[in-house]
């Protein structure tokens, strides 16, 4: 299937699952989520990662549920959400043989009224924590994530905030740098309302732009993903 932009009556079907927020509702409109949802999804997941091997050669792009593309479903256990369906598509490519939660990534979620890109890992785990903690000890380290977050930064991209309100065991606040040690996740994100780029193949290409200009940020993180 060719990629020709996200539909519109994509958008209309999450607005409707915020009113009929069950299984029920869902399997007996599972076809209309396969038409409007899967199928766009999974084209263009197999469109970008062909993009992004230009980036990142060995970039990973999963076209199905539980790959690249997350699922419809949500996992209550783990949620303080307990409503069974997600009101919002999430895609991610990444890099590396860890989790692709745990992985410097490429990512793209849309809901009904907003389109989020980001570059980055959405949540350091304890061992990833401390690696990360251990790896911006090393003051080359340090200095190369303060420049590029600051570059990100100067070009209008929003940088994922500090957590922790302390300063772990080796860094002092004096320093300069100490402030990248508060990072509980580290990524890299702009928004925007659905568009008529979002709507046409021109999704990939502007897509692409923000990758490409997050990449610095996503080879830093894979360089701390290798020694984790």
């Amino acid at each position: 299937m060719l990629f020709n932009g996200f539909k519109k009556e994509a958008l209309e079907f999450l607005e409707e699952i915020k009113h009929n927020n069950n299984k029920i509702w869902f399997e007996e409109n599972r076809h209309r989520w396969k038409e409007v949802i899967l199928e766009p999804n999974i084209a263009y997941i197999e469109e970008m990662g062909e993009h992004l091997i230009a980036l990142v050669p060995n970039i990973k792009a999963i076209p199905k549920v539980s790959g690249s593309l997350f699922k419809i479903y949500r996992d209550v256990r783990f949620s303080k959400d307990k409503t069974p369906i997600k009101t919002k598509i999430g895609l991610m490519f990444w890099q590396g043989n860890a989790h692709r939660m745990q992985s410097a990534s490429f990512y793209m979620q849309y809901t009904s009224s907003e389109v989020l890109l980001a570059s980055g890992i959405r949540t350091f785990k304890k061992d990833l924590l401390q690696a990360y903690r251990e790896y911006i000890k090393i003051e080359k380290n340090a200095q190369e994530l303060d420049s590029i977050l600051k570059d990100l930064s100067c070009k209008g991209i929003k940088i994922s905030p500090t957590y922790y309100k302390r300063y772990p065991l080796g860094f002092k606040k004096e320093d300069d740098l100490a402030y990248l040690s508060l990072y509980n996740c580290l990524f890299a994100y702009k928004t925007h309302k659905p568009n008529k780029t979002f709507f046409s193949k021109k999704i990939i290409t502007s897509n692409y732009k923000f990758y490409e200009e997050c990449l610095p940020l996503h080879n830093w993180l894979y360089e701390l993903s290798l020694v984790s």
